[in-house]
């Protein structure tokens, strides 16, 4: 039967990483994320699994490819200037197929900045913050049933299709405490013969790589795992709507700045406004289709964002420029009130730029 607790969110990432057989943990310490390393390490020797503080976020992101290589269910996580750190691993695991969760629990910046919660770091999650051509699979949660729930679907995208995912939180979703219903333990099981765990004799020598010397054998290997990416834009993308029928002003927010959004529609709708909202759920494949679908009738839009304004640019290109769409954000630090976003909501209603 599953457990119902109350947990902090980095906590449940954690406890639902093992949950979904997870048994190696790689990661380094930094706020606001270091309860998701210090749950692992007092968990993971009690089941046998390995818990290793590197000595970097450098070291601690190979360690996960290695792991990764062998077929194995591994994570790491950090904030911000440590996933920055990780980016050239991060490119090395997407360049060589492999499935590894990576956890980010946002943290102001840009450089050291603050330890308070932001967004800011989308367009390197969503865009690929490392070299080269390549995608992460993007979760976006807004609770800490949340948290749980998607640390389990990461681990099961990440082996469907073979690619790193990251869980992308922020210091808010990562520090609260709610109630969580945590996942029995049942880790699906994924064939993989691409892994090195030695042949015994069987088939032929595997070997895990991102080097091709070869321009046309590099060209052809991104093709490929690019029509990987573009089944994913049709089959993965995740979202929540909530009043969107009828609105003429879509709210678009991730993360606490939906469940903050999601309180100034109430009110807007409480005052005669008709909005609604949009909440992404993958950041990467965006959901284009519902807003699209919205712009059929919305006069505008608004993203609410914690940064200087960056998933405004996706919700741009999905619907295609048709509507105004403005932006209301605080940073570094700073989250949006419920009032803020009214106060926004209203302005768009009234026709203003």
């Amino acid at each position: 039967m599953a457990d119902k607790v109350l947990m902090k969110g980095n906590e449940a990432i954690a406890e639902a990483a093992i949950r979904a057989g997870c048994r190696h943990y790689f990661g380094y310490p930094i706020t606001p994320q270091t309860e998701v390393a210090a749950y692992m390490a007092k968990r993971m020797p009690k089941i046998g699994g390995v818990f290793l503080q590197a000595e970097s976020e450098i070291s601690a992101i190979n360690m996960v490819y290695g792991v990764a290589s062998a077929g194995m269910r591994v994570m790491t996580s950090s904030s911000s200037p440590g996933i920055s750190l990780k980016q050239e691993g991060i490119s090395y695991l997407a360049g060589a197929d492999l499935p590894a969760l990576i956890v980010n629990v946002q943290r102001g910046g840009p450089g050291l900045g603050g330890i308070q919660p932001s967004q800011s770091d989308y367009f390197q999650a969503t865009k690929g913050g490392g070299h080269g051509d390549y995608h992460l699979i993007v979760l976006a949660p807004a609770s800490v049933q949340e948290m749980a729930d998607m640390t389990g679907k990461a681990f099961d995208l990440a082996d469907e299709y073979r690619m790193p995912v990251m869980l992308l939180a922020d210091g808010t979703m990562g520090q609260m405490m709610e109630p969580v219903t945590l996942p029995e333990t049942a880790p699906r099981t994924v064939e993989k013969p691409w892994a090195v765990t030695g042949t015994q004799g069987k088939r032929e020598h595997n070997i895990i790589n991102s080097l091709y010397l070869k321009p046309e054998i590099l060209e052809r290997t991104n093709l490929e795992r690019y029509d990987r990416y573009r089944v994913i834009e049709e089959k993965e993308p995740l979202w929540e709507e909530y009043l969107t029928e009828d609105a003429d002003i879509c709210v678009v927010a991730f993360g606490i700045a939906a469940r903050v959004s999601k309180n100034a529609v109430k009110a807007a709708r409480a005052k005669g406004i008709k909005a609604g909202l949009i909440r992404p759920i993958t950041l990467w494949p965006f959901p284009k289709a519902p807003l699209a679908k919205a712009a059929e009738h919305a006069k505008a839009f608004l993203s609410v964002e914690l940064s200087m304004g960056q998933m405004i640019e996706d919700i741009e290109l999905a619907i295609r420029c048709r509507r105004p769409v403005t932006l209301c954000n605080r940073t570094g630090g700073m989250i949006p009130t419920p009032e803020e976003v009214l106060a926004a909501i209203e302005k768009a209603a009234g026709g203003e730029n």
